[in-house]
């Protein structure tokens, strides 16, 4: 499907976009990937780190814009939309800059995409757009909500259809606990916020893999969840650096003790796969619809996906085993 395609993706220079522009040159060979992003200096390092790939352009813009998302958009044929302003407590303290971002940004691109006739779209979500408690989860809540309903656009005539992917703490991603805790490695104490607190584990090639599936399976309003391990953060800090003690200091503003991905209403309407669950939408029908069910099986009543009730959790010496092959330039762990 991506194969000789123009793809564009929102934010891309973050730790999503330059995964996912590593893997699918690679897999896909694509025509022309586009990274939007505002900030020119990331651009500018990233563009080194590709050597500079005919195929790579570098278009400077922000989601707010929505005459220069138009114009980025100019025969694109599939978006990856990653753009987003994500670090809870700095959502929490400047929560206008947040809405502008994740939702009015959401609204403009939805509204592009669709007078651009873009053939697809999947939309970026978080563990903290599920029951969300803070400022950024409920933005993100939001832009799922858009995402979704705009394919009802697309049953009138429109050719654009837009489905989400949710995933929570990314491995090694900037905002994970990870590359924090492994810059602290050598001190004799590790900060942790509370000593129950679980995360779920996903490394970004799952990440971009979870893209690549919804992108062929989608049909419009999905929101696809993968599966994966959780692991305590006690446990995360004790293979990074085992001889550090640990102090509690307490949960930041607008943060969770556990990250949920599915919620309890959300279940209602949620379809189990092989590797991962599908949320689909409450509106319009769309949950009884076998085009979008497939050969899912629906969950059972009462079903959480939350990290702290997860069936699968990640081993010390499973997370031992990654950290030594994607950060083996930082010395021994």
């Amino acid at each position: 499907m991506l194969k000789n395609s123009s793809i564009l993706i929102t934010g891309g220079t973050g730790s999503f976009g330059q995964k996912f522009t590593q893997l699918t040159l690679k897999k896909f060979k694509p025509k022309r990937l586009i990274i939007f992003s505002r900030d020119e200096m990331k651009q500018w390092e990233m563009a080194k780190l590709f050597k500079d790939d005919k195929r790579i352009r570098f278009f400077i813009g922000d989601v707010r814009d929505k005459d220069r998302l138009h114009r980025a958009l100019q025969n694109v044929d599939y978006v990856v939309h990653a753009a987003a302003t994500k670090i809870v407590p700095t959502a929490e303290y400047n929560p206008f800059e947040c809405i502008k971002t994740n939702i009015n940004g959401a609204m403009n691109l939805v509204d592009a995409c669709i007078d651009q006739k873009i053939k697809r779209v999947i939309a970026l979500s978080t563990d903290k757009a599920s029951s969300p408690i803070n400022l950024y989860g409920a933005t993100k809540l939001a832009s799922d909500k858009l995402f979704i309903a705009s394919n009802s656009t697309y049953a009138r005539g429109n050719q654009t259809r837009f489905s989400v992917v949710r995933y929570g703490n990314v491995m090694g991603s900037r905002g994970s606990v990870m590359p924090f805790f492994l810059s602290l490695k050598e001190n004799k104490e590790l900060p942790i916020t509370d000593k129950r607190m679980t995360r779920f584990m996903i490394s970004l090639d799952q990440g971009v893999e979870l893209v690549w599936h919804a992108f062929k399976d989608m049909v419009g309003g999905e929101i696809y969840v993968k599966k994966i391990p959780s692991m305590k953060v006690t446990d995360i800090a004790k293979v990074i650096a085992p001889r550090a003690k640990h102090k509690i200091i307490g949960i930041r503003p607008g943060e969770k003790l556990h990250e949920q991905m599915i919620s309890l209403d959300d279940s209602n309407t949620t379809y189990e796969y092989k590797n991962h669950y599908k949320i689909l939408p409450q509106i319009y029908e769309w949950a009884r619809d076998n085009f979008r069910i497939k050969n899912g099986k629906k969950v059972s009543k009462g079903f959480i996906y939350s990290s702290e009730n997860n069936g699968q959790w990640m081993t010390k010496a499973e997370l031992h085993k990654w950290i030594v092959k994607n950060y083996s330039h930082i010395g021994k762990i």
